[in-house]
Order: C-alpha cells, then sequence, then structure tokens
C-alpha cells in the first residue's frame, strides 16, 4: 500500500482547490439563476474530484472506499435528521409548537416590542428548526404589525432575523446545525450546549441594543396587532393550547443540559408528541403514524398560520438526507485524494497558536460564505478543512463546529447576495443592504467568537 502511495503524481494547488470552485461556481449559477438547490453541484464536485484522483493514480476502489468512508461518519446524523421530522409533526399535531407561538405572540407591547420579536422569532425557530418558516409566519406577522405601530422596516427586518437564526442555530431540529456536527464529528448535543455559550450571550446583547433603538419609536407607537390577532384565533380554533404542553419542549432542553445520546432522547420527546395528539388533542393513534410518516397538514383557514403549520414527517426530510450524504461523500473523497490537505498546508504556514487557528476559521467560513452565498458551503468546507489541524492543536471538534455552525449558519446573512439574506429580502420587504446592518446578532457572534477563540474562554480541550 505504501508503494502505490510513492507511485501517485503530486497534488498541486490548483487541482485541491478546482473541485471546491466548481461546486463555488456552479452552486452560484444553480441556487441563484436556476433555482436548481445544490445536489447538482455537489455532485458535481464530487465527480471532479474523482476524475482527479483517477488522473493522480488513485484505483476506483480507492475512491469509493472514501465516499464510503464518508457517509459512514454521518450515519448518526442521518437517523437524527430523519426523527426530527417525526417529531416536528408529532409536535404541531400534538399543539406543542401551536402553543409555544401562542404564548410567545400574547407577551407583545409597543415599548418592547423590537427586542420581542427577536424572542418570539427565536423561540418559534428553535421549536421549530427553521429560520426560514420563523421568518416567513410569524416573523410576517411581527412585520406587518410593528410597520403599522410606526417602527423603521430595516430595524424590524434585523430583529426578526437576529431571533430567527438565534433559534436556528441551536434547534436540535435544524438541518444546519445536524450538518455542522456531522461534518465537524461531534454529537448533535455537543454542539447545541457549546452554541449557547456564544448564542445566549450574543442575544442578549442584540436584544439590548434593540430594546435602545426601540424605545426611540415605542413613544409614537399606535398598537394595531390584527395580523397577530388572527394568528391566535386560528391556533385557538384548531388546537387545544395549554401550558402543560411546554412541558416538553423543557423536557428537550433537559436531555440538552445533561447530554445524554441524541437518538434516544429524540425519539422520546417525538413519542410525546405523538402522546399529546392522542391524549389532548383527541386524535386516533393512525393520524399520529400518518403525520409521523407525511407530516401534519393544517387545515385552519388562515393562510399564515397553514404556511406555518404545514410541514414535518420522516418524508419530508428526504432532501436534506440526500444532500447531507452527498456533502460528507464530498469530503471523504476530498480527504482521500489530498484535496483539503494541500489547502490545508498552506493556511497553516500562517499559524502558531489555537487563538490564530480559530480566528483562520473564522476568516475561511466567512470567506466561503461571501463566495458562495450559501449557507451549507459555509460550513461543509472549513469543518472538514480543519478537522486534523483542531486535533493538532488538542482542540475539542466541537470548537471546529460552533465557529462553522456561526458562520455558516447565521453571519451567511450579512451577504447580500447570500440565500438567506435574499429569501429575507423576498419575505419582508426590505432590501438586504438596508437591513443587513441591524442584524446585530450576527456581528455579536463574530466578536464573541474572536475572543473566545483568543483568550481561550470555553474553549474546550481534547486532553485537559
Amino acid at each position: 500500500m505504501n508503494v502505490q502511495r510513492v507511485e501517485k503524481r503530486k497534488l498541486n494547488l490548483f487541482l485541491a482547490l478546482l473541485p471546491l470552485l466548481i461546486i463555488v461556481v456552479f452552486g452560484l449559477f444553480s441556487v441563484i439563476k436556476w433555482k436548481g438547490g445544490m445536489n447538482i453541484p455537489i455532485l458535481t464536485g464530487i465527480i471532479t474530484a474523482g476524475l482527479i484522483g483517477t488522473w493522480l493514480g488513485f484505483s476506483w476502489d480507492e475512491l469509493q472506499q472514501s465516499l464510503v468512508k464518508g457517509v459512514s461518519r454521518a450515519l448518526p446524523p442521518l437517523f437524527i435528521i430523519m426523527i426530527i421530522g417525526i417529531i416536528i409533526g408529532a409536535w404541531i399535531q400534538g399543539g406543542i409548537i401551536p402553543s409555544l407561538i401562542f404564548y410567545s405572540l400574547k407577551i407583545i407591547s409597543p415599548k418592547i416590542f423590537v427586542p420581542a420579536a427577536t424572542l418570539v422569532t427565536a423561540i418559534i425557530a428553535t421549536a421549530t428548526g427553521t429560520s426560514f418558516t420563523s421568518i416567513a409566519t410569524v416573523g410576517l406577522a411581527l412585520m406587518a404589525t410593528g410597520l403599522g405601530m410606526g417602527f423603521p422596516a430595516p430595524l424590524l427586518a434585523g430583529a426578526i432575523i437576529s431571533g430567527a437564526y438565534f433559534g436556528d442555530s441551536i434547534s436540535p431540529l435544524s438541518d444546519t446545525t445536524n450538518l455542522s456536527s456531522a461534518m465537524a464529528n461531534c454529537t448533535l448535543f455537543e454542539l447545541i450546549s457549546h452554541m449557547a455559550k456564544t448564542g445566549v450571550p450574543a442575544l442578549l446583547l442584540s436584544t439590548i441594543v434593540y430594546y435602545v433603538l426601540g424605545l426611540n419609536h415605542a413613544f409614537q407607537a399606535v398598537m394595531d396587532n390584527s395580523a397577530i390577532t388572527e394568528i391566535l384565533q386560528g391556533l385557538n380554533n384548531s388546537f387545544v393550547i395549554s401550558p402543560f404542553l411546554l412541558l416538553i419542549p423543557v423536557i428537550t432542553i433537559v436531555f440538552s443540559i445533561k447530554k445524554l445520546p441524541a437518538i434516544p432522547s429524540l425519539i422520546t420527546v417525538g413519542i410525546l408528541g405523538g402522546l399529546a395528539a392522542i391524549f389532548i388533542q383527541g386524535d386516533d393513534i393512525g393520524s399520529v403514524i400518518r403525520t409521523m410518516t407525511n407530516g401534519f397538514s393544517s387545515n385552519t383557514g388562515i393562510k399564515m398560520v397553514d404556511s406555518l403549520l404545514t410541514r414535518g414527517g420522516i418524508n419530508s426530510m428526504g432532501g436534506t438526507v440526500i444532500l447531507l450524504t452527498l456533502a460528507v461523500s464530498l469530503g471523504g473523497i476530498l480527504e482521500e485524494i489530498g484535496s483539503l490537505q494541500v489547502i490545508l498546508d498552506i493556511v497553516m504556514k500562517k499559524v502558531s497558536s489555537a487563538g490564530q487557528l480559530i480566528g483562520v476559521t473564522i476568516a475561511s467560513s466567512l470567506f466561503v460564505a461571501f463566495a458562495t452565498g450559501a449557507q451549507l458551503l459555509a460550513i461543509m468546507i472549513p469543518a472538514r478543512m480543519f478537522q486534523n489541524a483542531y486535533k493538532d492543536y488538542n482542540l475539542h471538534s466541537k470548537n471546529l463546529a460552533r465557529v462553522a455552525q456561526s458562520i455558516g449558519c447565521i453571519c451567511v446573512n450579512l451577504v447580500p447576495w447570500s440565500v438567506p439574506a435574499l429569501f429575507a429580502q423576498g419575505i419582508l420587504g426590505v432590501q438586504a443592504i438596508e437591513f443587513i446592518p441591524y442584524i446585530f446578532f450576527a456581528y455579536f457572534t463574530i466578536i464573541i467568537n474572536v475572543i473566545y477563540g483568543f483568550t481561550g474562554f470555553t474553549i474546550d480541550k481534547l486532553n485537559k
């Protein structure tokens, strides 16, 4: 085997970067212009890496084994993603997510409206695992209400986006959270607890800033909450709303804090959601099984509510499963042909401390984010590229996962041409360039990650 390695051609920087460059260019056209998503661009990158590997002298068996090895690493997250589809459907049918939305919207008042908008979207995104849905439903209702009260549109949009991406970044139901933990090779709950150490301070600082800025407009605010009232009535008419149901999300948080195994924990809370649907909402077992399989279909007659609550089910996670499988396959073949190592060797020549390594990871993630505007690539490429370097510096892989999630999930919103920023622009009706200065959560996330990196605070070691 060693003789074969010696006989292989040497990989240069251009060939090392070529699969990634093809994904970046193809991905930009596919996502922004052709609306085709990232599956084909990533598959093209895998094919390109395979052709380069063949030219270098790798056999097909070696390349195929690298794909298998890459996918094998992601088997636990793949199971988790499928379980998450079950949880989302069961939690909606059981009234858990409707109750979270109902009680969150009850706290609105003009004096605290802007920071409340951040906290409400944070709660909803954490419960549903998706920032897009939180922004497109409750976020849109808050936007309409805030504009009616006289608050500036860019400030409202920044507050809503900040809350939505805090929730997305720490939710066990989020595809980016699962992708980051899988690509960096740490457990889901390890990442969530580690993300909270940067996310909670960043959210608190953002909320304070939103409160101060909101006060300037609160005195002129006129309370017109017809959009929120419509949502509350729709939820009340379709579900049994009860504070008792909020115990299930609390149990989920306890499981996370206790760092219990992710798969048994998530199965447990999924079953609890199904039991709530049967014993509190009055549904039969057959309908619960159908919801866990195909998702929940909301028929309240209120478009905004139905848009939020028609989702879930194991089948709905098929696209995410395919995308994650392709992403980890790409990582496996890039490692096999030495692509990531060549790039890393050049980058690491400038690194001489753990703090500098974290700083370089942040910079690399931001570079990918601005180059591609794609969340998944901003997470995937740095997480795979720096994994061995973090081991060399005795850093736990959850530090790498936290940086990848912080930049790839949250701070990609600072890129005006990114998919998340363009989505929010279309939903909220505010130009991305106008609301980006008000996404304080993203700025505080970068600052806190840099401070933690260079001070060593919350940076866990592999071997203490």
